[in-house]
């Protein structure tokens, strides 16, 4: 399993944000080389990045870096500025083809090679976030085994769309249904769009229970706020962890054991694809548990 419930972004170039990185219990912390830094100060965020890599895992977070898109002429300075050891990923912005994630790769490989790194160490995370990047969501998605996750890029999406953003999201379905079936077919973890109304948390929720419905099982973050509520949300919930760990006993021992395919669990059938989705979802509790254990 690959948990990733929360994904925060916090600016590059904002050094007091950065240092509080590991009081932040988030998933994945994602210091940020595109958007959220004017190009007058790039470079300077490139260096304050890479100079904090290891800040950014103190609390027990895996470490990404948001690079800026091929198109802007930028993405080869980010890289060389970042790809050392300590990073874990990188998320490539504006992704719109395969041609772009297979470039990010083979960039990568020549870094880790040239740094002493063990090869595959950094992984792709991918922003869709365009009618282009959506339309050829899948091949993206299956175009590098280094993806680990591909993220719907909804405030990019509707400017492209040229629509307007709504907490409803119902511009967004089209779009962010592709990505979910797209990461599905990879077998790579969708990540939902950035909820852009952070202080809203009621609709927040409510908009996580929808994208989980299509399939996502994490969230972009643009405020620390919306982090605890994204971790308890794409966590299993309690009464389906008890639910699983009946499924699985009942099936071993009364099906597998004895020769048998499907069992009876409280009135109910339990058969092998109803005793694989407990074991996801026990795997996914395991992960859980061993994260929170180790920011302890």
């Amino acid at each position: 399993m690959a948990v990733m419930r929360s994904v925060m972004y916090i600016p590059g170039n904002n050094p007091k944000m950065i240092a509080k990185a590991p009081e932040i219990p988030a998933d994945i912390i994602t210091f940020d080389l595109e958007d959220a830094v004017p190009p007058s100060e790039k470079e300077a965020a490139r260096q304050l990045v890479k100079e904090n890599l290891a800040v950014g895992a103190q609390g027990g977070a895996q470490v990404f870096v948001r690079i800026n898109n091929w198109e802007t002429n930028m993405t080869n300075d980010d890289l060389e500025a970042i790809v050392w050891p300590g990073l874990d990923g990188v998320t490539l912005a504006k992704v719109g083809c395969a041609d772009d994630v297979k470039r990010l790769e083979w960039k990568l490989e020549e870094l880790e090679l040239r740094r002493g790194m063990e090869v595959g160490t950094v992984k792709i995370s991918m922003l869709l976030e365009t009618a282009k990047g959506i339309a050829n969501a899948e091949e993206c998605c299956l175009a590098s085994e280094r993806n680990v996750n591909a993220i719907f890029g909804a405030v990019d999406y509707c400017r492209d769309m040229r629509v307007k953003i709504t907490n409803e999201a119902v511009e967004q379905q089209y779009g962010r249904a592709k990505v979910a079936v797209a990461c599905r077919a990879a077998g790579i973890v969708a990540i939902d769009a950035p909820f852009v109304d952070y202080k809203n948390i009621e609709a927040f929720e409510r908009n996580v229970a929808e994208g989980k419905q299509m399939g996502y099982e994490g969230r972009m973050i643009i405020h620390p706020g919306q982090v605890e509520p994204s971790n308890r949300l794409y966590a299993p919930d309690p009464a389906d962890v008890e639910w699983a760990k009946d499924v699985v006993k009942v099936f071993e021992e009364e099906g597998l054991a004895k020769g048998k395919a499907a069992v009876s669990l409280n009135g109910k059938m339990v058969d092998t694809p109803v005793y694989l989705n407990a074991k996801d979802i026990l795997a996914a509790q395991a992960e859980i548990d061993e994260k929170e254990a180790s920011r302890k």
